[in-house]
């Protein structure tokens, strides 16, 4: 029998943000050559939400969000929420994926959960880079915790329907 210990994420942070900023920027990488374009309404939400260059985003829609190869990453996402069952979307710079929809579906799709989205894209754009961004969100997370993590509540601060 495997006994797992707790994770003290605070100390994996630093050593993981390499692996985690590699693995978000191969995720975009796929989302925006395999994505699809926001429609007109998609690209008016993200607007709306402040995303300065909208037509470069993508959304990619998936039956699951695809796990980090690397396990101390995968095991730190599982133990903080990030990926696994629940989680209906995840922006990686200006790449998106969705959980749950069909691949015919509208690139505008649930407004709310783009809105959501498209707003961390708009986080993206102001970090200046995924590493930035995720260096900050990620410590967000830790200390403070998901629903309580600044990038997430401004994230649906700005949760809008069309």
């Amino acid at each position: 029998m495997r006994c797992w210990m707790p994770l003290d994420l605070a100390a994996l942070l630093r050593p993981l943000l390499p692996a985690a900023t590699k693995w978000a920027q191969a995720c975009e990488a796929l989302i925006l050559r395999d994505g699809r374009p926001l429609d007109r309404a998609g690209l008016a939400l993200a607007r709306a939400v402040g995303v300065k260059a909208p037509l470069l985003i993508r959304v990619q829609y998936v039956r699951g969000i695809p796990w980090p190869a690397d396990p101390g990453l995968r095991r730190a996402a599982m133990a903080t929420g990030l990926l696994g069952p629940g989680v209906e979307g995840l922006t990686l710079g200006y790449g998106i994926y969705i959980v749950g929809r069909k691949r015919s579906a509208p690139a505008c799709g649930n407004p709310l959960l783009l809105s959501h989205e498209c707003r961390h894209v708009y986080q993206y754009e102001q970090a200046g880079s995924i590493g930035a961004f995720l260096a900050e969100y990620l410590r967000q997370i830790v200390e403070l915790g998901y629903e309580r993590a600044p990038y997430e509540v401004d994230a649906r601060a700005w949760e809008r329907e069309i």
